[in-house]
């Protein structure tokens, strides 16, 4: 089980439920940017299980220009330097393809982490030809919910992406696993590594509340998502014995 871990707080929460590994990420309403430098030291000191930092330097699509790039690169070389496990990244072309030279350029530049591939994949225009250019640049897994909004929705195209990665690369389904579907995902899918956020709503200390501003165009200011070490366990424990 891997967890996507909106903060530091989240990883943590996702370390004490029995997660072998995080995704760690920020600003998860734009589907996960990078975390800060600190957020990222911090989880290195305080963690024992895998941090896979996510390398996206903003929200939108993966069509990165030249600057984006430079930035890609050097949140990278940060990662090497605090000592992260591996890096989730992924950029497209203009056409929906993946961009397999500048995703090569990140994997070897990664070097000696291992990089997973993330749901940009899920907005190529044809997931079986995504599947073999992820492959040619060198990653070793790809987070994908089979093209669909949730693993559910597209559940018989995980199967069938499984099925045409053999070992080759990893399969990991993600988006919307939670504990009333995961068993009958690993049923479909056959599935072995899931990707969840195990998340619940947290509200804010705060007593003072100003109702007539947000600081966000949606956000609620006085409410939180955070992982949950009871969500993890409960979804670990219902994979194990679906298997």
């Amino acid at each position: 089980m891997e967890v996507c871990a909106n903060s530091l707080s989240s990883a943590i929460e996702a370390q004490l439920g029995g997660a072998v590994r995080v995704e760690f990420c920020a600003s998860l309403t734009e589907g996960g940017t990078t975390p800060s430098y600190g957020q990222i030291a911090l989880a290195k000191q305080m963690l024992d299980i895998e941090v896979f930092p996510i390398i996206r330097p903003r929200g939108g699509d993966f069509l990165y220009n030249k600057l984006e790039f430079e930035i890609m690169k050097e949140d990278i070389r940060i990662c090497k330097e605090l000592g992260c496990d591996g890096i989730v990244t992924g950029i497209l072309l203009p056409d929906g393809k993946v961009d397999v030279e500048r995703c090569k350029e990140l994997v070897e530049l990664a070097k000696p982490m291992p990089v997973a591939f993330h749901r940009a994949f899920d907005m190529t225009d044809n997931l079986e030809e995504a599947l073999e250019d992820v492959i040619a640049t060198g990653a070793i897994r790809i987070l994908t919910s089979g093209g669909k909004a949730s693993a559910t929705e597209g559940a018989e195209t995980l199967a069938r992406l499984i099925l045409l990665a053999g070992d080759r690369i990893s399969i990991m389904p993600g988006a919307g696993v939670n504990i009333s579907n995961i068993a009958s995902l690993i049923a479909t899918t056959g599935a072995k590594v899931f990707h969840a956020s195990a998340r619940k709503s947290v509200s804010s200390a705060m007593l003072y509340r100003n109702e007539d501003l947000n600081m966000g165009a949606d956000a609620d200011e006085y409410s939180t998502t955070l992982t949950d070490a009871t969500i993890v366990e409960k979804l670990l424990e219902l994979a194990n014995s679906a298997e």
